[in-house]
């Protein structure tokens, strides 16, 4: 289908893909945040109750280490003693050992499970959300923006919120609980000891600082990486076809290569970066230990405290260094949740179509008379198209529209059907602007039937019912034997039954266009538009396609945007557009007649053999 699009910068693509967005760094880091925090209102309930068990579960863990550490001083009471080890104690204290590792772990369990599930139904919002505002935008964004940047969008960085937002709530909550009470459990033991483990802290958060910051804008090359690629993945895949014709598999290669070294590069030196954090926290840790061995040791001989809480220190202080080793991780996810979610937010807050309030309903009766009145529209507000178009167009007429590349012939369509307004003048069906009815209504009152044929995953009999769903299955075949694919349809293993989409190889182009011609059949609108319909069908099946046309149109006013004239000469009207303006019409007879553009374009067509 002929339509002039907004001029695109490529990117350096083969052939003039366009390739996905470019995230940038996120902007409104609280604001986003915020926002996803206002995706989790309605789980308010659940999510106190995942802080609750996560305390549960922490402060049973926190406490293990000073209970094993009396079991060890019974033992080493025990040793040195004459009465010998008290095994009926020591079996004691490894029962609350146990049972606190047991509680824990359920508690760990039921924060984990809770968690995942309300992560589902945020990212379910997500994605709801996401395809609500789909069918909300104007066509105009579709035509300025890369598919494969939207897909990743709903699929890559959605997919980031959920995974991410599953690991920080119950680690931001785990990690803060973990801090305070260990903190809370080696003062008791020592305030020495504790003050050595204390100041491992701001050295490690001096790290953390450090690296987070020089991985985060890799993390946001990433996701930009991942966009671009998955841009160019479905182009290459939807028109594989087209590459391996004109040989281009090197030159995509090689554009997935640049794009696939990018995102190598960026995946690399944030994951490399952030792998670092790890291997420092070790070695810092390492030097705390040493001196709390030290320390500890000299405060035990002196009979300041026990072997077991030396033990039980030891145990807290490696407790300790974790949870800062989980804030620097969660760092990173809120930040890759930040980048993720923003794309998301962007997405979900562009300009939708103007909400229609108070509008008049569609002619019951539709005569099919339409009025273009003094029409003016650019796709680029700098460079309009149609120019101060006027024509007037009768019930019943089946109107043709002709005209070289780029003259605005679809453009016409794309503003009868309302899928771009107009900048002035108006459209008239039956006396009502169509600015004055519905979009839905407007989009009613036609079938349609374009030159790519589209086909989605199911039946044969979904798909010519996918304009009237609740049809019955006779209705289906009588509207595919008007369009004479009856025959070819019943050749096939399953019949009405067999599964096709867009990419299908088991039927023809041709019989796929046979197929969307049934469903305008079927659709049974009073008006039709018809863009080159029968463009990918071999001469026999344009005269069939022809004949059902002629006889789907009687009746009804019915454009058709030509490009083979031959396919027109019986039109009642035929227009002939030249740079968005009507420079002849009349029937086919007439404008020969004129010996003007029209003859010329038609010459052109039929001189040669």
């Amino acid at each position: 289908m002929e339509k002039k699009k907004p001029a695109t910068v490529s990117k350096g693509g083969p052939m003039g893909m366009r390739m996905g967005g470019t995230p940038e760094k996120a902007k409104h880091f609280k604001k986003t945040m915020l926002t996803i925090l206002g995706y989790m209102r309605p789980y308010w309930g659940y999510l106190v109750f995942v802080v609750i068990c996560a305390v549960i579960s922490t402060v049973f863990a926190i406490a293990s280490p000073k209970i094993l550490g009396r079991m060890t001083d019974e033992i080493i009471k025990g040793l040195m003693g004459r009465k010998g080890i008290d095994f009926t104690a020591v079996a004691g204290i490894g029962l609350w050992l146990v049972g606190l590792y047991i509680f824990s772990a359920i508690f760990g369990y039921i924060q984990g499970w809770i968690m995942t599930n309300i992560s589902q139904k945020i990212t379910f919002a997500f994605r709801r959300d996401v395809s609500k505002k789909i069918s909300k935008l104007p066509l105009r964004y579709f035509d300025k923006h890369d598919n494969g940047d939207i897909v990743s969008r709903v699929t890559n960085d959605i997919e980031t919120i959920s995974q991410n937002l599953n690991q920080s709530m119950t680690q931001i909550v785990t990690a803060i609980i973990t801090i305070i009470g260990i903190l809370c459990m080696m003062i008791s033991i020592s305030w020495q000891l504790t003050i050595i483990a204390i100041l491992v802290l701001p050295i490690s958060m001096a790290f953390i600082s450090l690296v987070v910051k020089r991985s985060q804008k890799y993390y946001d090359k990433q996701q930009a990486a991942l966009g671009e690629i998955d841009g160019h993945v479905d182009e290459m895949f939807s028109n594989h076809v087209i590459v391996k014709t004109f040989n281009g598999e090197s030159q995509s290669i090689a554009e997935f290569n640049r794009i696939n070294k990018k995102l190598y590069e960026s995946g690399w030196k944030s994951q490399f970066l952030s792998g670092l954090m790890m291997p420092i926290m070790h070695f810092i840790s390492n030097l705390g230990y040493v001196g709390v061995a030290v320390i500890g040791g000299w405060l035990a001989i002196n009979g300041k405290i026990s072997v077991g809480d030396i033990q039980a220190f030891i145990q807290y202080m490696n407790q300790f260094t974790q949870p800062i080793s989980q804030t620097a991780n969660i760092a990173n996810i809120l930040q890759a949740t930040a980048a993720a979610a923003e794309r998301v937010f962007d997405f979900l807050n562009e300009k939708e179509e103007i909400e229609e309030i108070n509008k008049l309903p569609a002619p019951k009766v539709v005569n099919g008379e339409v009025v273009f009145d003094k029409v003016n529209f650019g796709y680029d507000a700098k460079k309009p198209i149609i120019k101060d178009f006027t024509i007037h167009i009768k019930p019943k007429q089946n109107v043709a529209i002709v005209g070289p590349t780029g003259a605005g012939k679809t453009t016409i369509v794309n503003l009868l059907m309302r899928f771009y307004d107009i900048e002035s003048g108006s459209i008239i069906i039956d006396g009502v602007n169509i600015d004055d009815m519905y979009r839905n209504d407007v989009r009613g009152l036609f079938g349609m039937v374009l030159q790519d044929t589209w086909l989605f995953y199911g039946t044969i009999a979904e798909n010519i019912a996918y304009g009237k769903p609740g049809v019955s299955k006779a209705e289906i075949v009588a509207a595919a034997k008007a369009a004479h694919a009856d025959h070819f349809i019943c050749t096939l293993p399953d019949g009405y039954e067999t599964i096709v989409n867009g990419n299908s190889d088991s039927i023809s182009a041709g019989e796929k266009q046979l197929l969307t011609i049934a469903r305008a059949i079927l659709a049974d609108a009073p008006m039709l538009i018809l863009d080159e319909a029968t463009s990918s069908v071999d001469t026999r099946t344009e005269a069939l396609i022809q004949s059902a046309m002629d006889k789907l149109s009687h009746g009804r006013t019915s454009f058709v945007i030509a490009h083979r004239l031959s396919t027109i000469r019986s039109a009642d009207v035929i227009l002939v557009m030249k740079d968005g303006n009507i420079i002849e019409h009349g029937n086919h007879d007439d404008l020969i007649g004129q010996r003007g553009y029209y003859n010329e374009l038609y010459n052109s067509q039929f001189s040669e053999v």
